[in-house]
């Protein structure tokens, strides 16, 4: 991994009277290049091949520029090109599957938060050392052998749920599982799926305050996932299994959620002993992350894996959510991520939130 000092070394270098803010056209890159410009930076848009049609649909969201690779991973060839511009990235999901974790953290380009973080999150046993470290209530792990109900099998990486599966007994495991692919087996918990979005700042000192700096929840979501959410319209479970329909889990869009207030505590909780964690692992995860959870009928909250950078489920809310709003009037994601680059370089502090 590309070290701090030589991330420091290139800022070192930068104008920063004309930074820009760059990210691959994709994933969240609509609400990042919106928050970026309404906070006075340039705009930077990665693409493969040729720009989106569709941004010039939306020009409050157009990039200012694109630069064209053949790949996405390609990108490291145009670092110079990046660097030159005055460019700081914005990771997100998208950008980190496609270019692959390995050359992410090696990229020699200031990064929004901290690199360190892509190993714990990557890696589905480290993140469960990470989150059950934290006190955190997940799943239970299952061992192949071991399966006698339900359980989810995941892949690892940000994969957008994509070859996930539901399996009830060790030949259906075997039957569906790519054997290529490392993989966890958790337990399957009933409930309601809640995806919560927070954002931490080391530097920002008034709000909800941890060890250091504070804890910010912008707004939550759940997703729809083809073909799971409409599937048992056709019939019941026995049905579908007896004419070989299986639920998939690829995720093709959001819908908003807000959660009984009484819960908020306890989601403030959650996040705060995750960031603590992550401070003794690993320096500490900088921005948005959001906890992806089961909350039962008895009002439990299990987390099942978390993501460290900004969630496709906050493009909901562009110009601000219920509880973004009791924030700032209109904050966004992508804004709030542009507003802590703004106020690091204001107070001198960008070596806190970038790598």
């Amino acid at each position: 991994m590309i070290t701090k000092e030589r991330i420091m070394e290139i800022i070192g270098n930068y104008d920063l009277d004309n930074l820009s803010i760059a990210t691959v056209c994709s994933h969240s890159s609509l609400q990042i290049f919106d928050g970026a410009r309404k906070e006075g930076f340039r705009t930077i848009g990665i693409c493969v091949k040729k720009p989106p049609r569709f941004y010039d649909a939306f020009p409050r969201s157009k990039p200012d520029e694109f630069i064209i690779v053949d790949s996405y991973k390609d990108i490291p060839s145009i670092v110079d090109q990046l660097v030159a511009k005055n460019a700081i990235i914005i990771p997100h999901g998208s950008f980190v599957e496609y270019l692959g974790h390995e050359n992410f953290v090696d990229l020699a380009v200031p990064s929004f938060g901290n690199r360190a973080v892509l190993e714990w999150e990557s890696d589905r046993e480290k993140e469960r050392v990470w989150l059950e470290g934290a006190g955190i209530h997940m799943p239970r792990k299952v061992d192949p052998r071991d399966i006698n109900g339900p359980v989810m099998v995941k892949y690892h990486g940000a994969k957008g749920g994509k070859g996930f599966f539901i399996a009830k007994n060790y030949e259906e495991f075997t039957e569906h599982l790519k054997p290529d692919e490392k993989f966890t087996i958790q337990e399957f918990i009933t409930g309601t799926r809640y995806y919560f979005h927070y954002f931490y700042s080391p530097l920002r000192q008034e709000g909800y305050r941890l060890s250091e700096g504070i804890l910010e929840m912008l707004s939550m979501d759940r997703r729809v996932e083809s073909n799971a959410d409409e599937i048992f319209r056709l019939g019941s479970p026995r049905e579908l299994e007896e004419a070989g329909i299986h639920p998939t889990y690829v995720v093709t869009g959001n819908v908003p959620l807000v959660a009984r207030e009484s819960l908020l505590p306890l989601i403030f909780e959650l996040g705060e002993k995750v960031v603590e964690e992550s401070l003794s692992l690993f320096g500490g995860m900088i921005g948005p992350f959001c906890l992806e959870t089961v909350v039962t009928d008895n009002l439990e909250i299990k987390v099942f894996e978390i993501s460290a950078r900004i969630v496709a489920g906050t493009n909901l809310y562009l110009n601000g959510s219920p509880y973004s709003d009791l924030i700032e009037p209109g904050l966004s994601t992508g804004k709030r991520i542009a507003q802590e680059i703004k106020y690091a370089k204001s107070v001198n502090q960008l070596d806190k939130i970038l790598s």
